[in-house]
């Protein structure tokens, strides 16, 4: 279910006066990265998330985001001990689609950890934190190659998957973001259509990334945000653009933007900020930015190693011509951040 189409929960409207932007107490989750919110019809929202220790899949619900990291985190689901979906658990997404729950991840194997394909879990319960979360198996993109980051969102009567994959006839490592119609919510239907590869230098600091694409309808346009370059302070996100009436499934149907539209910031003190998701206050009226940063810049070593990425959420503002305003990542609630 589109979160746009959700029914107003008007006993959990924020406490505000007219128009103004909810306040997070940010970060919202300390180590939590690749953060995926969605609101749904019970009133809460849920949470999933990459933990730092790349080895299972939690669930948090809460029925504000600020209570969200004060929540239950339920594990739902370990990492195998070998073969596949045994290395490297990252960006759960979980999704309610025709009455059923799914969770989209990106695992890898024991013996080969960055060989990572997308998987699908499935909760038959109501309550995601109930019931029996199973393994039903590998999502197939048509190539069988490094693949991660899968969402799903509904327009107009059909489903689409946008997900990461190296391109089957890159000549190096790089990723770019693709998109394809679903026939169930196990599979794609149709060939797979390219909507972004790294091209400008912003995108490609350290390594050729164009990743983790997440989507925004709204006035009548289709945004996909996506992450680039390496995931340390060079990480930020771009966007692509296209009419909600168009063919999604045409590449020239989308407009790239050719800055970031939301990158680190000095002055705040917020490094990497990506790998979003898009939410909204309960009554529906402000759009939320769900995303991780760090509150450092420098970092030794492999930044995937280092674990202090973590979720924060800020509102959206919207620009005369109907485009969003992401701004900059807002600073830490507290002093001094959470640096250990």
């Amino acid at each position: 279910m589109p979160y746009r189409s959700l029914p107003l929960i008007a006993a959990l409207v924020f406490s505000l006066p007219a128009g103004a932007a909810p306040v997070f107490d940010n970060p919202l989750v300390p180590q939590r990265a690749d953060p995926h919110v969605t609101l749904q019809a019970d009133g809460y929202y849920y949470l999933t998330a990459t933990a730092p220790e790349y080895d299972r899949i939690e669930v948090r619900r809460a029925r504000d985001l600020n209570g969200i990291g004060k929540s239950e985190s339920k594990v739902v689901w370990r990492s195998h001990a070998t073969g596949p979906m045994s290395r490297n658990i990252w960006a759960p997404e979980m999704h309610r689609i025709d009455g059923k729950w799914y969770i989209y991840f990106t695992a890898g194997r024991d013996d080969a950890p960055l060989d990572i394909r997308l998987y699908v879990l499935e909760n038959d319960a109501a309550n995601p934190l109930e019931g029996t979360w199973r393994e039903r198996g590998q999502l197939k993109t048509g190539w069988e190659v490094f693949a991660l980051d899968a969402t799903t969102f509904a327009l107009d009567g059909r489903r689409y998957l946008l997900w990461t994959q190296r391109p089957p006839t890159a000549d190096k490592h790089m990723t770019a973001v693709y998109i394809a119609e679903m026939d169930t919510p196990l599979s794609i239907k149709g060939p797979a259509t390219l909507l972004t590869t790294p091209e400008y230098a912003w995108e490609k600091v350290k390594f050729d990334v164009n990743e983790a694409p997440a989507v925004l309808v709204k006035n009548g346009r289709v945004f996909v945000t996506y992450s680039a370059s390496a995931t340390d302070a060079n990480y930020a996100l771009g966007m692509l653009t296209a009419d909600a009436g168009a063919n999604l499934l045409d590449a020239a149907s989308w407009t790239k933007s050719p800055r970031p539209v939301f990158a680190s910031s000095k002055a705040t003190g917020q490094y990497g900020p990506g790998h979003n998701s898009f939410t909204t206050t309960p009554d529906g009226k402000t759009d939320i930015l769900v995303y991780h940063a760090r509150d450092y810049e420098h970092i030794p070593g492999d930044s995937l190693n280092d674990p202090n990425r973590h979720t924060r959420a800020q509102a959206i503002a919207w620009r005369a011509d109907g485009t969003p305003d992401f701004g900059e990542p807002v600073a830490d609630k507290a002093a001094g951040g959470r640096r250990p």
